[in-house]
């Protein structure tokens, strides 16, 4: 926050409060000599609005909530950068409860941390902790139940873009992920063809001939950089396998078909910072434990 924006928060409010100390001293005044006038207001024909002012406590109750603030302001601080007289700050209290979570809980993570990741999937206690970790996390992506959505890898079952090796698996949770498919490898009157060739690799009828299916082969060339002559994908480059009949953005000729022409975009954010590595190793043991079952 800049000192220009601190001080204009610092003085619009305490020109509020003031202006309510007031705006009550200035509505309260001479109430009780004018108590009982008809404001000429009539409703049902005979039940009339009489001018009577707040009694006086509730008038008392107003003003304590004003001094209640100077005092608040006073010892937490809130106008602006101005630090209050007990040194209190949103920042410093995250720290202190963040610092005494550590404290507490730090050695748990470091005993499954330094559990081997296959023995750590099988593990009562760490799959417990890990599904907590991935359900505040990872759920809002992959879902409760780890199945993923449309754009968003099903982590119960045996396709993995990277590997399913233990550590690749890490290596995606800490550093995140970027997956690209580019746009415009196809065009024209290819793109159906190899859309009905990519459906024939996983033993899906497109209804094509068998020509049209040689000549989607052909054009198909264009994609076996990343996916491989026979379909099978790269793990290296995070390339979906073909043949699986896994989908990641949907297995309709049409879904397929927009991912030739306009290409997509993946992004797995990085835990390192937000997690640390210990945490994330257990939530990798949770994971796998989900497919090996």
């Amino acid at each position: 926050m800049s000192d220009g924006l601190s001080w204009y928060i610092a003085i619009v409010t305490t020109i509020n409060i003031l202006a309510m100390v007031w705006l009550i001293w200035w509505s309260a005044k001479g109430t009780y000599e004018q108590s009982g006038d008809d404001t000429g207001h009539v409703w049902d024909e005979d039940l009339k609005e009489n001018n009577n002012p707040l009694p006086r406590w509730w008038l008392w109750l107003f003003y304590g909530t004003i001094i209640f603030a100077f005092i608040y302001f006073a010892l937490y601080g809130g106008l602006g950068k101005i630090q209050g007289a007990l040194g209190w700050s949103q920042e410093k209290q995250w720290e202190e409860e963040v610092a005494e979570a550590k404290e507490k809980y730090g050695p748990i993570f470091a005993h499954y941390a330094s559990m081997d990741l296959e023995a750590l999937a099988q593990d009562p206690g760490g799959r417990e902790i890990g599904q907590r970790l991935y359900l505040n996390n990872c759920a809002v992506c992959h879902g409760s139940d780890a199945r993923g959505a449309r754009g968003f890898p099903n982590l119960a079952d045996d396709a993995w873009l990277y590997g399913s090796e233990p550590q690749n698996v890490k290596t995606s949770i800490l550093n995140g992920r970027q997956g690209m498919m580019p746009a415009g490898l196809v065009t024209g009157e290819g793109v159906d063809q190899v859309v009905a060739y990519v459906l024939s690799l996983s033993g899906r009828d497109s209804g094509a001939s068998e020509k049209e299916l040689a000549r989607g082969k052909a054009k198909y060339a264009a994609c076996a950089g990343c996916h491989g002559a026979e379909g099978k994908g790269n793990t290296a480059l995070g390339a979906p396998d073909l043949t699986d009949g896994v989908w990641l953005y949907g297995g309709s000729p049409g879904a397929i078909r927009k991912s030739i022409v306009e290409g997509r975009n993946g992004v797995m954010p990085a835990f390192q910072d937000t997690l640390g590595e210990d945490k994330v190793h257990v939530v990798t043991g949770y994971i796998l434990g989900l497919s090996r079952k």
